[in-house]
């Protein structure tokens, strides 16, 4: 790792995100015995600053967060933390510590991904007979068609140059595929390294 440049109080500024989709969880800080035991250990440790002591997230509320990566930017004094989150990331009960807007919105951005795969997620443990989501699970042979069936219909909005369809046809792509990730429990390392490979 790229020597660590801490401020004149012995911190760095450590972003956390989480490993699959990107979303940023919180920003804390570590001083270099943190670092030290996010390395050992494999889990996120901070040190608190209104309490003036170190910290392993998660170890009240059970909310651990086990790394997948450390990286540091280009000059060493911030520190990007990937992880997988057990629970949720705010002690607030949110997702993430960034819920709160104050200016634009989200609708046009990928924020909504990690959101959809929460609810997804929650329509597979708390199924419901409502639930269109729901229905896919239950019927497997519907949810496979349903993948082919919107890729074939996005394929031809390509074809067609029409922008709005495209972007409704892959919309309804990505939910279906989503849902069969779900379903089928496919381990999202393996994608990923897949797609290491093809950027090389």
């Amino acid at each position: 790792m790229t020597d660590l440049k801490y401020d004149d109080r012995g911190l760095i500024t450590v972003v956390v995100q989480d490993w699959c989709t990107n979303e940023v969880l919180m920003v804390a800080w570590a001083n270099e015995e943190a670092v030290g035991l996010m390395r050992e250990t494999g889990y996120t440790h901070f040190w608190s600053r209104s309490r003036q002591r170190l910290w392993r997230k998660g170890e009240e509320s059970g909310h651990v967060q086990r790394i997948k990566s450390i990286q540091t930017d280009c000059d060493g004094d911030t520190l990007l933390v990937r992880v997988e989150q057990t629970g949720v990331a705010c002690h607030t009960g949110e997702a993430s510590c960034f819920h709160n807007l104050v200016h634009g919105g989200t609708e046009e951005t990928m924020a909504i991904l990690p959101e959809l795969r929460r609810v997804i997620h929650d329509r597979h443990e708390n199924p419901s007979d409502e639930s269109y989501t729901c229905k896919l699970f239950n019927d497997e042979t519907r949810m496979c068609k349903k993948i082919i069936e919107e890729a074939g219909e996005f394929a031809l909005a390509i074809k067609d140059r029409d922008e709005d369809e495209m972007a409704w046809e892959l919309a309804d792509l990505i939910y279906h595929t989503m849902v069969a990730i779900e379903k089928t429990g496919l381990p999202m390392e393996k994608v990923f390294e897949k797609l290491s490979e093809r950027a090389q």
